[in-house]
């Protein structure tokens, strides 16, 4: 059930994440619900994680309506942060405190992206998501290689990149994701 679901939002985040931006922190919402509950809720049915990342998803596009610096800064931190375990688990080098830096690392590099640079940020931030929740789909119809994974990630992500920058010109001056 939620394969299906994770496919069309990161398809959706990988292509209108900087135009949709109150979905794209409702995406980093849900992924992180996604993420966090089978280890807060153990033993409990899917559809109960499922409603615990819903409900995460729509706390995070009310926030991102109401206060869109603080969540700007967070969702860089979760996203840079969430990519870099990716990026670990996929490469093999996963362990507790490895994990924990490399999370830290990288999401004070998506935190400090994100106030700096919000509308690229947001390109890169919701292309990643984006090619993660696609891979992680991806994977449970195809066994792929750790390297595949990482490859995979990187190719869906710079596609994603692509589309919302429109290759050249950049962010478009027409879309104010800014209230």
């Amino acid at each position: 059930m939620l394969t299906p679901i994770g496919l069309l939002v990161g398809l959706v985040l990988l292509v209108y994440g900087r135009r949709l931006y109150w979905l794209f922190v409702a995406g980093i919402g849900f992924l992180t619900g996604l993420a966090l509950g089978p280890r807060l809720l153990v033993g409990q049915p899917e559809g109960m994680i499922l409603l615990v990342a819903l409900i995460l998803a729509l706390i995070g596009a009310l926030l991102a309506v109401v206060a869109q610096k603080f969540v700007v800064g967070l969702i860089g931190f979760l996203a840079g942060g969430g990519s870099g375990v990716l990026l670990l688990r996929a490469l093999n080098m996963e362990s507790n405190t490895r994990a924990w830096i490399v999370y830290l690392l990288l999401g004070i590099g998506g935190l400090v992206l994100g106030l700096v640079l919000f509308e690229w940020a947001l390109i890169l931030l919701s292309s990643l998501a984006g090619a993660n929740l696609i891979v992680v789909g991806v994977e449970n119809f195809v066994r792929l290689s750790r390297g595949s994974v990482v490859l995979l990630v990187c190719i869906v992500a710079l596609v994603g990149i692509l589309v919302q920058a429109r290759v050249v010109g950049g962010p478009s001056r027409r879309t104010n994701t800014t209230r």
